[in-house]
């Protein structure tokens, strides 16, 4: 099922509201939670999933009620139906995962999302900082623990570079500057930078530091959309140049702009405006590729920020057992003990590599992250980011649409789009009923 198909799935599924879990066994006392999510068991890859078996089983070993993982393929997982089927269908899990803030919205003004502030100690409250999990709480009260920090960065071939006869001090650090060395990076067998070309939630999420480094809001703090501005026409007019020019490709190769070996390490780019994550694909599936990694240039007399994203953990609200899907993500992610400070240190720099969710974590790993491309990440990259904004689905779809049409379909101008979207915002902020969107 296509995104667009799914959104319009996920409104009616807001319209009538979420189901209760059911106990599939039909024994509530001895029921497990059920945990859906895309890792384990038998994930893509080992090393996660075996971190996912190890928390579990851990957790199953002193606990009486057991934690049973759900596995779903990761592509099923974000743009299939199957969590949205299933608190419809009365057969929601006890706890999944949620990735976008829209999606936290849309599941949280569905009455799904448990309070979680109460399993979480003041002191672990205050670890996590205010721009890692302002935008999974209201009101002040905690709905959704974060496990990873993922900012945005640009990865490049060393061995391109090279070819094209630079080295690290023509790396980038404007905008024209990046378009001038992509041009030069360009061949008829390779494209010098590539961007998300996807619409979706991870587009809109590739794109925001571009819109902000100018300036550039998507809401005013009365609740009026400011999309309409300078700095978003220029950051929609940056992509457009960008394929126009030839230089970056209307579609990326395999799984999206996500997807580091199937771009970057494949040739098919030579620079790769991709997240953290990138560095563990390369570890494991391209360990002898020269690569580097430089922050996101800015425009002129712009400013620099990239944008953060990661998953995070969340207990259905309906769940029979609640207090234990409560205590359990407590335990395995915002607890103060040693175990889970260095069951995240492992999750951040051994399983995956991210920023760390949390300041005991940064320091209990600071050795992770003082070297190599992790410690680029650390000093460079890590400072500048900002939050993804908790757009609802109809919302993120309108700025979708707006960068679609001026880069990659129509080739309409920005300034004409950028006024669509902000009139199409403006109307949905006018009639939007939930939390607010940040």
């Amino acid at each position: 099922m296509s995104r667009r198909k799914l959104l319009r799935y996920g409104a009616a599924l807001a319209g009538v509201g979420f189901a209760c879990t059911s106990d599939k066994n039909g024994d509530a006392e001895n029921a497990a939670l059920r945990f859906v999510q895309f890792y384990a068991p038998g994930g893509e890859v080992a090393a996660q999933a075996q971190w996912f078996v190890d928390m579990v089983d851990q957790w199953n070993a002193s606990n009486r009620r057991k934690i049973e993982l759900d596995y779903v393929p990761v592509l099923e997982y974000m743009n299939g139906i199957k969590l949205a089927v299933s608190f419809a269908s009365g057969q929601a899990p006890d706890l999944f995962f949620i990735l976008s803030p829209g999606d936290f919205l849309r599941y949280y003004n569905g009455g799904a999302l448990a309070d979680l502030t109460p399993y979480i100690s003041s002191e672990a409250r205050a670890d996590f900082p205010a721009s890692v999990v302002a935008s999974r709480m209201v009101d002040g009260r905690i709905f959704a623990v974060p496990m990873e920090v993922e900012p945005m960065a640009i990865l490049y071939s060393i061995e391109a570079f090279e070819e094209a006869g630079l080295d690290e001090s023509d790396i980038p650090k404007t905008w024209d500057e990046l378009l001038e060395i992509a041009g030069k990076l360009t061949h008829s067998k390779r494209f010098g930078v590539l961007f998300e070309t996807t619409p979706g939630y991870y587009q809109d999420f590739t794109w925001y530091p571009f819109m902000w480094q100018g300036g550039g809001e998507i809401q005013s703090p009365d609740g009026k959309s400011v999309f309409e501005s300078d700095a978003t026409i220029q950051a929609l007019r940056f992509w457009q140049d960008a394929v126009a020019m030839g230089v970056a490709p209307s579609r990326a190769l395999g799984r999206g702009a996500g997807d580091v070996i199937a771009n970057l390490a494949s040739g098919y780019c030579a620079m790769q405006s991709i997240g953290v994550w990138a560095v563990a694909q390369m570890a494991m599936a391209a360990p002898e590729f020269p690569y580097g990694v430089f922050r996101l240039p800015v425009p002129k007399g712009g400013k620099y920020v990239t944008v953060g994203g990661g998953w995070a953990f969340v207990a259905n609200a309906r769940s029979e057992h609640l207090d234990e899907a409560g205590s359990f993500i407590a335990w395995a992610l915002a607890s103060m003990t040693d175990d889970s400070i260095g069951r995240l240190a492992n999750w951040c720099t051994v399983a995956k590599t991210n920023m760390p969710p949390r300041r005991s974590v940064l320091e209990a790993a600071r050795h992770a992250y003082d070297q190599g491309k992790m410690g680029v990440f650390s000093r460079d990259i890590y400072p500048g980011t900002r939050g993804e904004p908790r757009l609802p689905p109809a919302a993120y779809k309108i700025i979708s649409d707006a960068i679609q049409a001026t880069p990659l379909c129509g080739g309409a101008d920005p300034t004409t789009a950028a006024a669509s979207a902000s009139r199409q915002l403006d109307a949905f902020f006018a009639g939007y009923s939930g939390a607010p969107i940040l």
